[in-house]
């Protein structure tokens, strides 16, 4: 089977992984059934997995593994969980990707694994502070498309604010094209677009961090 990822590419994806810290675990989810992309993405994932001994890629079939799935809120085909790996532990961030991590969206994947090997968020404490705090479920459906420059800045901000409180967060990096009947249901127009728990509130945009802030708060509130 030929390689998805050329020399160059797993060069520079070599030399980005230097930074790791902690180990990660990808945790793939594909279907047997009406699954265009889920052969490539697990090759894709395989790649990417055995460039650095600190990530571990584990695939599962969402007919199959369903408690798996169910654990870790994948409700989309073909999902991505990226995970904290502590020994025998896997730890969910609530970092999700859904579709294929292509074109500019491969950059979301690779940044999303030194995020959660850095196992730190980056976040400034007014926003740490706030989303620690959440006592109130809080899910980030951030629409993208693989030839939009500006969609993994918010993608990536939307899993970094994740990360702060997994248990009330999930953030979920969603491909428009692979998902049309969603992009619908919330009217996307223009990507990136951040859905705020199910359209309470919606974001259009690359926002800063204090602005995307101040519209969860509203949204949640």
């Amino acid at each position: 089977m030929e390689k998805v990822l050329n020399d160059q590419i797993i060069k520079q994806i070599e030399e980005v992984f230097e930074q790791m810290k902690e180990p990660v675990q990808i945790m793939y989810f594909g279907s047997s059934e009406n699954c265009e992309y889920c052969a490539e993405i697990q090759q894709l994932l395989e790649e990417v997995a055995v460039t650095n001994s600190k990530i571990e890629l584990s695939v599962y079939d969402v007919q199959e593994n369903r408690d798996v799935a169910e654990q870790f809120n994948v409700k989309n085909t073909p999902g991505i969980v990226i995970a904290a790996k502590d020994g025998a532990v896997v730890t969910d961030f609530g970092i999700q990707y859904s579709g294929i991590p292509s074109g500019h969206e491969f950059s979301t994947l690779i940044n999303d694994i030194v995020l959660v090997s850095s196992r730190d968020s980056g976040l400034s404490a007014e926003t740490r502070a706030y989303l620690k705090n959440l006592d109130k479920p809080l899910h980030l459906q951030v629409f993208v498309t693989p030839t939009c420059p500006h969609c993994p800045r918010a993608v990536l901000l939307a899993h970094q604010m994740a990360m702060e409180n997994p248990t009330m967060i999930r953030a979920e990096g969603v491909e428009a094209t692979e998902f049309p009947d969603l992009a619908n249901q919330f009217n996307v127009r223009g990507v990136p677009q951040t859905v705020i728990n199910a359209g309470r509130g919606v974001v259009v945009g690359a926002l800063p961090e204090k602005n995307l802030l101040a519209e969860i708060m509203r949204a949640v509130n």
